[in-house]
């Protein structure tokens, strides 16, 4: 447990140095005022865990500023101290929000006892929450599914990195690759492991919002900031932050991150008080960060800082080999959520599965298997249990050579030909599929639906073809 802080609220001198004292020779960090109001502003500038605060005092009373303290921070312990003991004294302390209650004189045995139940309390209420955050399955990387060999290299390298404590790691990939899984898995591989793993999707919320719920705020910092709240780097403490979607955030937060990441401290909304933070920050996206850069909407210095460790995830069109094995592990998953008994694909939805361009990669295969599994009423599973867009991409162009220097593509739904020049030093599919694409689109005058229907394909698969090739 990290080293708390204490402030002591007691008029009395001799007691309150004896106590800062003792408390300082324990390890502690302590503060100590001699009047509520006094302990009210060192409360708000350094945000101590445990509050020692005496019963009878000069202007505010104790149960003044208990109820001062809670309505700054609920989550505050409070020691109440007195010398005027009774049950009523007693409960109308606990009503107002103390966590302990001790007599004076006391001796220091029994502060300790009191520390000890706190610190078991704060350790219980940390586990707990942890505990409700990791509901879901655990996932690491064999939860992760892939053969292909530079699949197998990047959870090789994601699993070194996750070994170092802070290394900042900045996932890309196109949406639905698995960047939320990988976040996952380099955090439950980690030494952070037990502590919060927090993750929040940038995009989602109004800038105004984000920064809240990323640093925290003040008691009053705007309109409807009633109670201090902690931020999600606050919370994370020790653990990692995943930071969904970071090309989405605008220039100010931009601004506070970057000071997270070089000075590891942050800053409530409406705060003086530098808060330190022991983190790992994970950030995804699946934007181009570097052209964000080059047009000035994303700052080059967090650029870099976020990159120490970068890994893009491929798309499932860069291993398709692997479908075959996701398709097998998502029916298995199904079955045993709509209590189906599907052991079989019939030999056309293998092939349908590896024809089609996947957009939404290894997400949208999930959801379609989960449809298929759904709609299926045999223990083999049919063509027809898959969407249309699927089914209607079979109709994939036959290729057929005429002469060394060109290719004539035929699709099966037009006779129109397509000549493709190759070069004596050899030719990629790629170079081949952006020229039969490139003159479909010239012949149809870049009609989206004529074009599809030529090539064979679905209008998606075409739109996806015509954005990767820059069309």
């Amino acid at each position: 447990m990290k080293q708390l802080k204490i402030l002591i609220i007691e008029d009395e001198k001799l007691i309150r140095w004896s106590l800062e004292k003792h408390l300082t020779s324990k390890g502690y960090v302590v503060f100590s005022a001699e009047s509520g109001e006094e302990g009210i502003k060192l409360f708000e500038l350094n945000r101590p865990e445990i509050v020692f605060v005496d019963n009878k005092l000069p202007g505010l009373q104790g149960l003044d500023v208990i109820l001062k303290l809670k309505s700054l921070d609920n989550e505050s312990i409070i020691v109440f101290m007195t010398a005027y003991g009774s049950i009523e004294t007693a409960v109308n302390a606990m009503k107002a929000g103390a966590t302990e209650y001790i007599n004076k004189p006391f001796a220091f045995e029994e502060i300790e006892v009191i520390l000890d139940n706190i610190k078991n309390k704060i350790s219980i209420i940390k586990e707990i929450q942890l505990l409700r955050r990791q509901q879901k399955d655990i996932i690491t990387f064999d939860h992760i599914i892939g053969e292909t060999p530079l699949f197998k290299q990047i959870i090789q390298l994601s699993k070194k990195i996750a070994k170092t404590k802070s290394t900042t790691i900045l996932l890309l990939g196109e949406s639905g690759t698995g960047k939320d899984m990988f976040a996952h898995a380099i955090h439950n591989e980690s030494t952070r492991n037990e502590k919060p793993f927090v993750t929040i999707n940038c995009s989602s919320l109004p800038e105004t919002l984000l920064e809240s719920e990323l640093f925290g705020h003040e008691k009053g910092a705007f309109t409807d900031a009633k109670h201090l709240k902690k931020g999600l780097f606050e919370i994370a403490e020790g653990g990692t932050v995943f930071l969904d979607e970071i090309g989405e955030i605008n220039q100010a937060t931009q601004i506070k991150l970057l000071g997270i990441l070089e000075n590891r401290i942050v800053r409530r909304l409406g705060g003086t008080v530098n808060i330190p933070v022991d983190i790992r920050i994970i950030a995804a996206t699946n934007r181009d960060l570097k052209k964000a850069v080059d047009e000035k909407s994303f700052r080059e210095d967090l650029y870099y800082r976020l990159k120490v460790f970068q890994i893009t995830l491929p798309s499932l069109r860069e291993r398709i080999q692997d479908i075959p094995i996701l398709t097998e592990y998502f029916i298995k998953y199904y079955n045993h959520q709509f209590q189906k008994n599907i052991t079989k694909l019939n030999d056309s939805v293998v092939r349908l599965l590896m024809q089609y361009a996947w957009p939404g990669n290894v997400r949208e295969l999930r959801n379609v298997i989960e449809r298929a599994v759904i709609l299926e009423t045999m223990n083999t599973l049919h063509a027809d249990s898959l969407p249309g867009e699927i089914v209607s991409n079979h109709e994939i162009p036959k290729v057929s050579t005429h002469s060394a220097d060109n290719v004539f593509i035929a699709s099966e739904k037009s006779d129109l030909p397509f000549e493709i020049n190759i070069p004596a030093s050899g030719f990629s599919l790629y170079d081949i599929e952006k020229q039969i694409i490139k003159q479909a689109l010239q012949k149809t005058d870049n009609n989206q639906t004529q074009t599809s229907k030529l090539l064979g394909i679905s209008r998606d698969t075409l739109r996806y073809k015509v954005k990767k090739y820059r069309l």
